[in-house]
């Protein structure tokens, strides 16, 4: 599998009124992604509620999204678990599957101790997916496992046959950058902050995984094309706008607010999960508000007209 150029969408889950899965929602949501130009998804991690699902509604929800894509864009499938031995049934499937590739954060309640302990535990997990790339997901803000990027790398290289990178969620620039240049770009190394893609940009990243590319792909997409064509202004402009879009969000709850903008777009996402807890009525109209007033919404559709891909 080649290196991912492109924005991957980090996709929410979806629930009926009763709080069962909704599997039916799913080929409307990979048609909305594929329309708006994305290179991939990527399934049951943060955004997915993946720690919130059953291993059982894992494995079906990945069914559904490999069936509905169609081999049409890359899919990733996170496998993560507190539990190893569930972890290891979830990558098992995924190859089963013939995804393009699986993803897995540490353990996060009992956590390693050390890079070795965090690499022995990875190459354990994907073992049981031997054939698919495995990107180790690294999320400090959420599991508490902040380790040295380029330490994992040489072990991860050494302990890991499958090991092809990593999904790299932290605002660290120069250690991503340095993940990025290590033995020469051998990784792929996938940023996933949204809100600094372009900083991203201009340090080499060539992929990235998201939250806010599920409604707002074309916004990223044009910051990408401006970079390429060094129209450094608009691109500015355009990751600021980004960044006004996440201020709002953390006003409330982030991942009820992306559901909440998704929702307002035309795909209802259906209520949230426990711990989670949906968005109330005049919180979703505060958000929707807010957000028209930074003419965020008119941004994205401009970025539509714009893009010349």
């Amino acid at each position: 599998m080649k290196k991912i150029e492109g924005l991957i969408a980090a996709s929410f889950a979806a629930y009926k009124d009763n709080g069962e899965i909704n599997l039916d929602i799913i080929p409307e949501i990979v048609e909305n992604l594929i329309a708006d130009g994305l290179a991939g998804v990527f399934i049951c991690g943060t955004n997915g509620e993946g720690p919130n699902l059953t291993i059982e509604e894992r494995m079906a929800i990945a069914e559904a999204y490999v069936k509905a894509v169609n081999k049409r864009i890359i899919v990733m499938v996170h496998v993560g678990h507190s539990s190893i031995y569930e972890a290891k049934k979830l990558a098992a499937h995924a190859q089963g599957l013939g995804v393009d590739a699986i993803s897995s954060v540490s353990a996060f309640y009992f956590k390693p101790s050390s890079v070795k302990a965090l690499v022995i535990s990875m190459a354990e997990i994907a073992s049981a997916a031997p054939e698919t790339p495995f990107y180790y997901y690294n999320i400090p803000h959420l599991t508490g496992i902040s380790m040295d990027m380029l330490e994992f790398l040489n072990l991860a290289e050494e302990l890991i046959p499958s090991f092809r990178g990593v999904k790299y969620t932290a605002s660290t620039l120069h250690e991503y950058e340095a993940c990025l240049n290590h033995k020469d770009g051998k990784f792929d190394i996938l940023f996933g902050f949204d809100e600094m893609l372009l900083p991203a940009l201009a340090v080499g990243a060539k992929g990235a995984v998201g939250s806010t590319y599920t409604f707002a792909a074309p916004l990223y997409n044009r910051i990408i094309e401006c970079f390429q064509n060094n129209q450094l202004k608009e691109a500015r402009d355009l990751q600021m706008m980004s960044i006004k879009m996440v201020q709002s969000l953390v006003k409330f709850a982030p991942i009820p607010a992306q559901r909440a903008i998704v929702g307002f777009k035309g795909i209802n996402l259906g209520p949230c999960r426990l711990p989670l807890l949906e968005l109330k009525a005049s919180d979703k109209e505060l958000l929707i508000e807010e957000l028209e007033k930074k003419e965020f919404f008119s941004t994205v559709k401009d970025c539509i007209k714009n893009h010349s891909f």
